[in-house]
C-alpha cells in the first residue's frame, strides 16, 4: 500500500443526487480519560461541548457536526444520564476513571463530507499527544477504528457490487490491516462465513430480496468485519429486526467497517492508511468486468472437502492489485 498523508477520493465520490459522500470514523482506545479527550478535541477542532456526564461528552465543530466521547460501558453511561440525589457526581466521576483502565474510550465522529475528511488529521494527533493508545495496548478490549461509509447510491445493483468486491477481498484485507491477533480471536469482528462468499459470487444478478436472505441466513449479528445491518436496517428496518432483535442496530445508508486496528499512538499512523485501504473495495466494486473475472476465479480455486485455500487466494489477489495498481 502506498503512503499518502492526505484521504484520496473514492471513483465514486458523489452520490446520484450530486451530493458529495460522507464517512464517519469511530476510534477506540485507552491511555487519556474522558477530561482530557475532550479538551484534545477542543484545542485540535475548535469543538464547543454542548452536553457532558462523566461517562459521555457531545462537541459541536463548525462545519462538521457533533462528535460523541464516551466511555464504552453501557451501565455507567447510565448511571451518569439517570443521577439522582442518591448518586453524587464525584462517585460517577471515580468510577469512570477507574474503568477506563479496562474499558475503552471511543470518539464517534459525524458523518464528513470527503473532501472535508482531512480535517480530522489534527484530532488523532492531539490525542496521541494527550497519551492515548489503541489496540496493542489491550488484550481485553482489542480497539480498533470503525469506518462507515455513505454507498453512493442505495440500490440492489450498486449493494451487490460492493459485497461482491468485499467478498473476493475479505481474506486479503485482513493481512492488508495487519488486524491484530487479540481482534482476529475476539467475536466482534468475524469475517463472513465461506459458504456467504460463494452464495454471494453465484447469485446470477442483483436483487434486494436475495441480499438480505443471503446476508440475514449467514450474518444474523452485527458482529462482522463488515457489519450490513445498519445499510439493512436503513431500506427495510422491520425486516432486520424480525431476524435481528437488536436495539444497538441503527439504520444509515453506510458500510459500517470494523477491521481496522487503531494505532493512534503511533506517530507515524493516521486515519488515511485505514482509508485507503478501505478505497480498494470502492475501486474494485467499480471495475464490473473485473469483478466477474475474480468472482468466477474464487469459485473455481474451490476444491471439494477443503474449500478454498485462503493463503493461496490471498497470494494470488494480492499479486492481481499490485498488477492492476489498485493497491
Amino acid at each position: 500500500m502506498k503512503h499518502v498523508d492526505s484521504f484520496t477520493l473514492p471513483p465514486r465520490p458523489t452520490r446520484d443526487d450530486g451530493e458529495e459522500r460522507r464517512v464517519g470514523f469511530e476510534l477506540e482506545f485507552s491511555g487519556i480519560g474522558l477530561h482530557e479527550t475532550i479538551e484534545a478535541l477542543q484545542d485540535s477542532l475548535g469543538a464547543r461541548v454542548e452536553s457532558r456526564t462523566a461517562a459521555e461528552c457531545k462537541l459541536t465543530v463548525d462545519e462538521l457536526g457533533t462528535f460523541n466521547v464516551e466511555l464504552d460501558w453501557s451501565f455507567l453511561k447510565k448511571i451518569a444520564a439517570e443521577q439522582h440525589e442518591e448518586i453524587n457526581e464525584k462517585w460517577i466521576q471515580h468510577l469512570s476513571r477507574a474503568a477506563a483502565l479496562l474499558v475503552p474510550l471511543e470518539v464517534v465522529c459525524p458523518p464528513v463530507p470527503l473532501q472535508r475528511l482531512d480535517r480530522l488529521q489534527p484530532m488523532v494527533k492531539a490525542l496521541r499527544k494527550a497519551g492515548a493508545v489503541g489496540t496493542e495496548e489491550s488484550f481485553i478490549a482489542a480497539y480498533g477504528v470503525h469506518i462507515n461509509t455513505e454507498i453512493p447510491r442505495l440500490d440492489a445493483t450498486t449493494l451487490f457490487a460492493y459485497l461482491r468486491a468485499y467478498a473476493v477481498l475479505q481474506w486479503w484485507l485482513v493481512d492488508s490491516h495487519e488486524v491484530d491477533l487479540a481482534r482476529r480471536i475476539s467475536p466482534y469482528i468475524d469475517l463472513y462465513p465461506e459458504a456467504y462468499l460463494k452464495r454471494l459470487l453465484t447469485r446470477p444478478t442483483a436483487n434486494m430480496d436475495w441480499i438480505f436472505d443471503d446476508y440475514l441466513e449467514h450474518n444474523p449479528s452485527r458482529n462482522r468485519a463488515l457489519d450490513l445491518l445498519p445499510m439493512l436496517a436503513e431500506i427495510d428496518e422491520d425486516r432486520v429486526q424480525r431476524s435481528v432483535d437488536d436495539p444497538r442496530v441503527q439504520a444509515r445508508p453506510a458500510f459500517h467497517y470494523r477491521l481496522p486496528n487503531c494505532h493512534i499512538e503511533r506517530p507515524d499512523w493516521s486515519l488515511v492508511e485505514d482509508w485507503n485501504t478501505w478505497l480498494v473495495v470502492e475501486r474494485l466494486a467499480n471495475r464490473p468486468d473485473d469483478l466477474e473475472r475474480l468472482g468466477a476465479e474464487f469459485l473455481a480455486a474451490d476444491r471439494p472437502l477443503i474449500g478454498i485455500s485462503r493463503s493461496d487466494w490471498v497470494s494470488y489477489i494480492g499479486q492481481w492489485l499490485q498488477d492492476q495498481e489498485l493497491a
